[in-house]
């Protein structure tokens, strides 16, 4: 069997680590809304791949996590007067509605970010003492030139990649392209205690920190959308290999978007249906004919 592999771009041998045994990572939702058709996708596509490796008689473990933490989660727990939690376990509980109407098994495991704080102070920490991260302004950042190997997803150079990245410069940062692994307590914002004072976790930083746990240091196939192949996945690959000494994964699956109006679809740009009115649309056009 052969996979187009993104971090070679070519059609690959998959050829497990473990004979007979699939591990899988598959970047889960950041629950603060319902998921949309382009958020569907994916769920769909490597359910399928899961379903397919299954009926080929390998052992699958599948990991996908859901972001319980982040901006938009706070920003959304902000304009309606809760806290961070509550958005987390509603949009959860409306995911696995429209998960479940898809026909999407549940992963062997979904890992949530704020139940793996431990783990991802242990690998900053890590990062911190081999000199691949510092701390600055009560946040720590990742040193990203001096990871050599950077780029080598997306296959650009770092120098490309700096100029064509919508990142604001940050004087607190040693270099633009250096990324955020654990972020300072702000007022009214979730946080927990860590060597580098109150705080929350990065983006980047959870996936690498969940993989590990579930799957090891080396997995077989870490899979997403297209537009994570940077900066998240990039940056996933960087600390995930500067903490652990290995390769983070062998294979990198990523599927299309669906585009609306030459656009790729998406809750910021506002040119999304969700799963849930398509759904509804459908049934009231089902029971109208």
């Amino acid at each position: 069997m052969k996979v187009f592999n993104t971090l070679t771009r070519t059609k690959d041998e998959l050829i497990p680590i473990t004979p007979g045994e699939v591990k899988i990572y598959a970047c889960g939702p950041t629950v603060y809304n319902y998921i949309h058709i382009g958020n569907a996708r994916p769920l769909c596509v490597f359910d399928v791949l899961r379903r397919y490796l299954e009926w080929r008689g390998y052992k699958v473990t599948f990991v996908q996590n859901f972001t319980d933490i982040d901006d938009k989660l706070i920003k959304k727990a902000n304009e309606e007067g809760i806290t961070v939690p509550e958005v987390a376990e509603r949009y959860i509980k409306e995911f696995w509605v429209d998960a479940k109407g898809l026909n999407v098994r549940e992963a062997t495991v979904h890992p949530r970010a704020t139940e793996n704080i431990d783990e991802i102070q242990r690998i900053i920490s890590e990062l911190v003492e081999k000199g691949y991260a510092y701390t600055a302004g009560g946040d720590v950042y990742f040193r990203s030139k001096k990871f050599d190997e950077y780029g080598k997803l997306s296959h650009q150079p770092l120098e490309d990649l700096e100029a064509g990245a919508r990142i604001a410069t940050d004087d607190i940062k040693e270099d633009p392209m250096d990324f955020c692994l654990w972020k300072g307590a702000k007022p009214g914002e979730p946080y927990w205690a860590s060597p580098w004072g109150d705080g929350r976790p990065g983006w980047h930083i959870e996936c690498s920190a969940m993989a590990e746990k579930y799957l090891g240091k080396t997995i077989d196939i870490h899979c997403g959308g297209l537009d994570l192949i940077f900066p998240h996945h990039e940056n996933e690959i960087a600390q995930s290999e500067c903490a652990n000494g290995c390769d983070f994964a062998h294979y990198w699956m990523h599927n299309g978007f669906i585009n609306v109006d030459n656009h790729k679809m998406s809750k910021s740009l506002g040119n999304f249906f969700t799963v849930r009115d398509v759904a509804e649309n459908t049934a009231m056009s089902l029971s109208a004919t």
